[in-house]
Formats: C-alpha cells, sequence, structure tokens
C-alpha cells in the first residue's frame, strides 16, 4: 500500500506550527542562497494554468529552478482537461509521470479531485475559493518587517473572496484578529465565518475596521473572470477604497498589502500602495521563497 501524499490545498492542511515553520524556512531560504543546495535534483513540477498568472508562473518555476528540479507550463490548450478526460483520469496520468502538481484553476473541485486521485503531492495555486499560497508569502513578509503575527489586528478590506478566505484561515492557524469591511452581498462565505469562531468580527465601515491594525490588506473589486460585474462592483465598493484616510486609522507603523495586480485610483488610492507602509514589492518577492520552502517541505518531508 503506498503512503498518501501530502497535498497543500488549504492552509489548513498545515497546524500552526507548521505555518511558523514555512514562514521562517521561507526567510532563511530567501537571506541564505545557496546555488549548490539542489534538493529537487531531477523533480519535476508540473503546472496546471486555466487562469493565467504572473507571480504564480514565475515564483513555481524559478523556485523549481534553485532547488535543480524543473517544471512543465501546461495550458489549457496543452492538456484533456479541457477537452473532456475525467479529472480523476487526467491526475492518475499526470501524477505518474511528475513529482509534484500545482494547479491553477476556477473550481475548487477540481483541485480537490485532482488531490484525491493524485500519487504525487498537489499543490493548490488559486482557486475560485482559496488562495493559500498568498497567504504564505503575505505572513513571511509581515513576520520579516514586524515579527509575530500573534495577537495582531488585521483589516480586510472589499471583496469576500477566496483571498478574504484564506486570510480567514491564517487568523485561524496563527491566532491574529481579522476585522473584515465588506459590502452587503460581497461577505466571505458563511462555512468560513462559522470556522473561524472569535477570530474574526465585521465592520459597516473601513474606517472602523482599519482602526488600530496593524496590517490592511485589500484586492481587486473584480477578479479575474468578473469583469463583466466591473460596473456593479465598483458602485458597490465605491466606499471601500484604501487612502491616507484608512491608513491613518491603522496603528502608526501598520503595513499595507495587496496580492497584485492593483488598479491604482480604485480599491487603493496610488499615495498608499506606492507609499511607505506599502510592501507590496516584497510581498510578491516572497511568493518565490514562500513555495520554495512549500515545495521542500512536500518533496523532502521537512
Amino acid at each position: 500500500m503506498s503512503i498518501k501524499p501530502r497535498h497543500f490545498i488549504s492552509l489548513l492542511d498545515l497546524t500552526s506550527d507548521e505555518f511558523r515553520f514555512l514562514i521562517q524556512r521561507a526567510i532563511h531560504l530567501k537571506n541564505n542562497r545557496d546555488p549548490d543546495y539542489q534538493p529537487l535534483k531531477g523533480r519535476v513540477l508540473a503546472m496546471i494554468f486555466e487562469k493565467s498568472s504572473t507571480r504564480t508562473r514565475i515564483s513555481f518555476e524559478a523556485g523549481m529552478s534553485h532547488f535543480g528540479g524543473s517544471a512543465l507550463f501546461l495550458s489549457p490548450r496543452d492538456t484533456q482537461l479541457g477537452r473532456g478526460e475525467p479529472l480523476q483520469d487526467s491526475a492518475r496520468v499526470i501524477s505518474s509521470m511528475v513529482d509534484c502538481i500545482m494547479l491553477r484553476t476556477n473550481s475548487h473541485a477540481t483541485v480537490t479531485t485532482f488531490a484525491q486521485h493524485s500519487s504525487v503531492p498537489v499543490i493548490n495555486g488559486l482557486t475560485d475559493v482559496q488562495h493559500p499560497c498568498q497567504l504564505l508569502a503575505d505572513m513571511q513578509t509581515y513576520f520579516e518587517h514586524r515579527g509575530d503575527i500573534k495577537n495582531k489586528k488585521v483589516t480586510w478590506v472589499g471583496d469576500g473572496n477566496n483571498m478574504c478566505h484564506s486570510y480567514i484561515h491564517a487568523a485561524m492557524l496563527l491566532d491574529f484578529q481579522l476585522n473584515i469591511a465588506c459590502p452587503a452581498g460581497y461577505e466571505p462565505s458563511q462555512e468560513f465565518v462559522d470556522a473561524a469562531c472569535g477570530h474574526i468580527a465585521f465592520f459597516d465601515t473601513v474606517l472602523g475596521a482599519a482602526k488600530d491594525s496593524d496590517l490592511i490588506v485589500t484586492d481587486v473589486w473584480a477578479s479575474m473572470g468578473q469583469e463583466d460585474e466591473q460596473r456593479q462592483r465598483e458602485l458597490a465598493f465605491e466606499n471601500y477604497q484604501v487612502n491616507a484616510e484608512i491608513m491613518s486609522a491603522a496603528n502608526k507603523n501598520a503595513l499595507f498589502m495587496h496580492c497584485l495586480p492593483a488598479h491604482r485610483g480604485e480599491e487603493v488610492s496610488a499615495d498608499v500602495i506606492d507609499g511607505v507602509q506599502s510592501v507590496i514589492f516584497d510581498e510578491a518577492e516572497n511568493r518565490l521563497h514562500a513555495q520554495k520552502a512549500l515545495l521542500e517541505f512536500l518533496l523532502c518531508n521537512q
């Protein structure tokens, strides 16, 4: 009987200790780049993209390369996934030829089904429900700049989307308070809220949520695939911009994060995203280091 592989579909696939270990390991790998350290020499990562991405592709591909391995980029045009082959068949075939699979896809069920039938670790590179890899990078960034986030206050502004869901999970694992300010009708999924018992609070105004916060985070108003809702969302979110007034309500050493790409003048003002409290470029770079730590953790049992 073969041992079931360890997957990373959700942050809740980690314990709190493992999450903190990955953060510290990512920081170490970032600050101690050793070209001779190649733990994934000869190993192959298959990267399956239903949704295109700049940061996800570059960070995983570069990370595998740094570790002596290689990565295959597969778009919907390159696989049978979009042409009617059952997911479980694709999972069994692809996992028989590679050492790890990363999926960036629309439906969360695609990733969970893949994991059930894969003989190698499966990583969620983003679904419409969760974005756990981004949270590894976000939390690494906070720890680098401000130390442990335990008992701190984080404010999420905007859509109760996949990022918001993963922030809820991070709050549970790392024990911080998450304030959520989102318009009616755009709240995070109730099952995530119910599971978070005591770690989250909802606010009617962004200003109220931001008060005394240590970290302010937002995302675009209309995510990939929601472009047809752009006008409707602009109206719903018009009072949900992170600007200088919002940042001034937070603690004076509060950080600002955004997973990018950003729309300056919509969800965040240019003076905030380009200002001294913004750590968006560290956050983006840390996708590389956090995912290297994750790949090492899943493939080297470290």
